[in-house]
């Protein structure tokens, strides 16, 4: 192997364990400052840890040999393609070093409206999980997940006309709605970002939905009621009190 190859494949080598490293500390860092909490769901927290601390052993394993047998001779093992490996390399130590340089985002109401959550009102309950609900001996109890549940398993809205309701979520603005109403939404998260989907209820305000900024978080208390919206029978949230909150840390529902 001629030395121009030798030092190209060492190089190689060291980019390989840069990326390896660079992957560990994303990992690591997603983990400390908890960015996982927007990212995936709580379940696999533990398993991104290890594989972080993993990834920066295996790293530093690599970058030691390297380094300690730096003036051995690369064995030959016949022609040798770097350019696939080095791309590879490079693309993916390129994607951990922008990953560390910028912070995961919430989704917003646009990302809600274009995954649907205004495709109707019913809609949203279609695609929840009947089998994962959460009962509530108190109605006041349920967050919005739960009542999205309960519908999904027990639609006819008129079952829950004057229960109590308190839950929390970000706004989405409908305004085909009506001037008095909003949708209350959340997304919901099974594995990770790529599979979270909106879930939303309709609330009626005692005055214009417009003062109320998209993607801000409200605590909303009120009482159920059955109402008809876009030609469909609805069961909505008729506040009494909103409060405007700051958004959790963990902004999705299970």
């Amino acid at each position: 192997m001629s030395a121009k190859t030798t030092r190209a494949a060492r190089l190689l080598s060291w980019l390989e364990v840069l990326a390896i490293l660079a992957w560990g500390g994303l990992l690591l860092k997603y983990w400390w400052d908890g960015s996982l909490n927007i990212l995936i769901h709580p379940n696999y927290f533990g398993l991104v840890a290890i594989t972080g601390v993993a990834f920066m052993l295996i790293g530093l394993i690599k970058g030691y040999q390297i380094f300690r047998y730096a003036q051995r001779p690369i064995p030959s093992t016949g022609h040798i393609s770097l350019l696939p490996s080095g791309w590879t390399t490079t693309l993916l130590l390129v994607t951990a070093l922008i990953g560390l340089a910028t912070t995961p985002r919430v989704f917003t109401s646009t990302t809600a409206i274009q995954r649907g959550v205004n495709e109707s009102l019913s809609a949203t309950t279609t695609r929840s999980q009947p089998q994962s609900f959460r009962g509530q001996n108190k109605s006041e109890n349920r967050s919005l997940i739960d009542w999205v549940r309960t519908l999904n398993t027990y639609p006819e809205p008129d079952t829950y006309s004057g229960q109590k309701a308190n839950i929390s979520g970000f706004v989405v603005a409908a305004p085909a709605l009506g001037e008095n109403y909003l949708l209350l939404s959340r997304f919901v998260l099974t594995c990770c970002a790529a599979d979270a989907y909106p879930i939303a209820l309709p609330i009626h305000l005692n005055s214009s939905s417009k003062q109320y900024k998209p993607d801000s978080w409200l605590q909303i208390q009120g009482k159920m009621a059955t109402e008809t919206l876009e030609g469909k029978r609805q069961l909505v949230v008729v506040a009494s009190s909103i409060q405007s909150i700051a958004p959790p840390k963990n902004p999705y529902d299970y």
